[in-house]
């Protein structure tokens, strides 16, 4: 069957996928995890599907395989999966969900005459809800009849497909971890920079998210150096002295990923790439000798 499929390892990925395909009626064969419990329970989220506790002859029923286990766990799945498919896997595709590995870590099954590929939503998944992933890109790659089939999913899912070279998953990967949990991680530091002089946790989202929704709608809309803010934008030097001296009070990692970001932001936003980096590297040798003279007053 065209619209047959089984999945291995229904963490959070696995789940929604399957859940949001069995409503564009996709026929849901067997559905793989660790133990039988945790299988009914992917398999009552889906709505569909035949639990099974560990690999199964059963997945040889369907023709797309869809592995959404955790990256490090792909390989040894696709080897289990050859030793009990075999031959039977001519004709099948294969794909796996992850964002960094491409379609060579299923070399073995491909071996066997399946095609395989990698299919990543690029999208965050809670595990509570199923997300709408209507415009939401989905990086496809390997060969040709599993990129056909990725992209079926993709667009039967309201997705766009987008094909990449194998090669560059990890470059592909590192660039969504940028705008996804780095900028977590800059916006909850940001938020414990106000709490720590006196405002409310609370006090302080509100005070932040609205500012950062508006720079991204702004690079959204116009384009990153027309939504580009702040005192570097500005070349105000004086004022990211005065930064940086703030942040002496805070741990280590606030003043190092500050300075940091100042110098990727001139990096990739600044008209004078050389004369900005040369401004942010005076700050930072003033503040190296700053610190030698503190440290031999101690």
């Amino acid at each position: 069957m065209e619209n047959s499929l089984a999945i291995i390892g229904a963490g959070r990925v696995g789940r929604a996928l399957g859940r949001r395909l069995r409503e564009q009626e996709w026929k849901i064969g067997a559905v793989v995890t660790r133990s039988e419990a945790s299988a009914r329970r992917a398999a009552r989220f889906i709505g569909a599907g035949e639990p099974h506790a560990g690999m199964t002859r059963q997945i040889l029923a369907s023709r797309v395989i869809l592995i959404a286990t955790p990256d490090d766990e792909i390989e040894g799945v696709a080897q289990e999966l050859s030793r009990i498919g075999a031959e039977e896997l001519r004709g099948k595709v294969v794909l796996h969900t992850s964002g960094a590995l491409d379609a060579s870590v299923l070399h073995v099954l491909k071996g066997n005459g399946a095609d395989v590929g990698s299919m990543h939503p690029l999208q965050s998944f809670s595990g509570f809800a199923v997300p709408s992933l209507e415009g939401k890109a989905f990086a496809v790659e390997g060969d040709t009849g599993a990129v056909r089939v990725g992209r079926r999913i993709a667009r039967s899912l309201g997705g766009s497909p987008v094909r990449i070279a194998g090669g560059k998953k990890a470059l592909y990967h590192a660039a969504a971890a940028m705008a996804a949990a780095q900028v977590l991680a800059v916006e909850e530091a940001a938020t414990q920079l106000l709490v720590s002089i006196g405002m409310r946790r609370s006090e302080a989202v509100r005070a932040l998210l609205p500012l950062t929704r508006q720079v991204l709608e702004n690079f959204e809309r116009l384009g990153p150096r027309a939504a580009w803010t702040g005192p570097l934008s500005r070349g105000d030097y004086r004022v990211l002295r005065a930064h940086q001296e703030a942040l002496r009070e805070s741990p280590a990692e606030f003043a190092e990923a500050y300075q940091s970001l100042n110098r990727l932001a001139a990096r990739v936003l600044a008209q004078d790439v050389r004369g900005m980096l040369a401004e942010l590297e005076k700050i930072a040798a003033g503040n190296k000798t700053k610190a030698k003279v503190m440290g031999g007053n101690a």
